[in-house]
């Protein structure tokens, strides 16, 4: 059995939460606390597997209880938090401190519809089991800001007649893996970057301002209908596929579109199938942690296309996922740690493959 903690202030979502948890037979609720405080005193007794914390609770809130079970290393912290831009900031924040991962409520923070997270907390409540401590901890230190924002925006745009492509697929463990790759990429990287995390639609604009500060690279929220450039990463906007295509004049553009019809939106297949269209074997595609398989069948089709696949591999994925998925099914040219992605990026979009 499962053993969780629930940490809410409300009553309601103590109440909901339990019954969602309690639905699948391999999950025991074995404690609920009202607030961060008695969170961490109950966590200290009862020794749970997973624990659901809330953000903004009395007495202690939820980044404070959560620093203190990650020092003290009693297990992995799922945080429920709610679907707005300061519930993103918050979220982002609580990543990079060393959250396993997060659920968004639909409803705001009492939600009287959380039902609808239903799977998405049982599935992520037994990957953080499985994922456990080591690897979370290794990757909580919050990394250093290396540019301000103001300065990327003021850099002239990067000018190439032709330059490759490179499609990250990332999801489970994201916000914080991501960190080993973006931020080590060069000011005026000669490539475009397209990336998908999966995500609700309320929260990849904040994400794509958040990592923007972290990098020597510009990343932005994708928009529709607006030029592809070298030099800068375009996130997949939430609830929408990130799509590409070639004007007559050979000028590639940014389509935002809900088909077809996927599990994901945005999914990472159907990006890296798009830009694999419009740019060849000059595309290079990388899957990084995740639970599912979104992207190992597009990876296959970038290799036998003649383009580069980088995977993950398993010791710095948090979730061995949707690396390899993509490993099993022939995808991966290499398969290197999160820490070596970048390094071995630079080196074939440079000096080619």
């Amino acid at each position: 059995m499962i053993k969780v903690l629930i940490v809410d202030d409300s009553a309601l979502m103590r109440k909901k939460v339990r019954e969602m948890l309690e639905s699948d037979p391999d999950i025991e609720v074995v404690g609920a606390a009202r607030d961060g405080q008695d969170g961490v005193t109950k966590a200290r007794a009862l020794k749970p597997d997973v624990i659901t914390m809330d953000i903004n609770m009395p007495v202690m809130d939820g980044l404070t209880a959560l620093c203190i079970v990650i020092e003290e290393n009693i297990c992995p912290v799922i945080m429920l938090s709610s679907l707005t831009q300061e519930g993103a900031a918050t979220t982002f924040e609580a990543m990079e401190l060393g959250a396993f991962d997060y659920v968004a409520k639909p409803g705001g923070t009492v939600s009287i519809n959380i039902d609808e997270v239903r799977e998405d907390l049982l599935t992520k409540v037994k990957a953080a089991v499985k994922a456990g401590n080591s690897k979370l901890r290794r990757k909580t230190a919050k990394p250093v800001k290396k540019k301000l924002v103001v300065e990327q925006e003021e850099e002239e745009p990067l000018e190439l007649d032709e330059y490759p492509a490179v499609c990250i697929g990332i999801s489970t463990g994201g916000p914080k893996t991501i960190f080993d790759v973006l931020p080590e990429l060069e000011k005026n990287f000669p490539a475009a970057v397209f990336m998908v995390q999966h995500m609700p639609p309320s929260f990849t604009a904040t994400y794509a301002r958040r990592l923007n500060e972290y990098c020597r690279i510009h990343v932005k929220e994708a928009e529709a209908g607006e030029e592809v450039r070298p030099g800068v990463c375009y996130l997949g906007k939430g609830g929408f596929h990130m799509t590409l295509y070639k004007k007559p004049g050979g000028k590639i553009i940014i389509r935002l579109t809900k088909k077809p019809e996927h599990h994901f939106v945005p999914s990472v297949d159907v990006m890296m199938d798009s830009v694999q269209s419009c740019f060849g074997d000059k595309t290079i595609g990388i899957l990084m942690t995740g639970m599912g398989d979104d992207g190992a069948n597009s990876m296959v089709k970038i290799r036998k296309g003649g383009g580069f696949t980088i995977a993950e591999s398993e010791e710095s994925c948090i979730v061995f996922g949707m690396p390899k998925e993509a490993i099993a099914r022939g995808g991966a040219d290499v398969v290197i740690p999160s820490t070596k992605i970048a390094g071995e990026l630079s080196r074939v979009v440079k000096r080619g493959w």
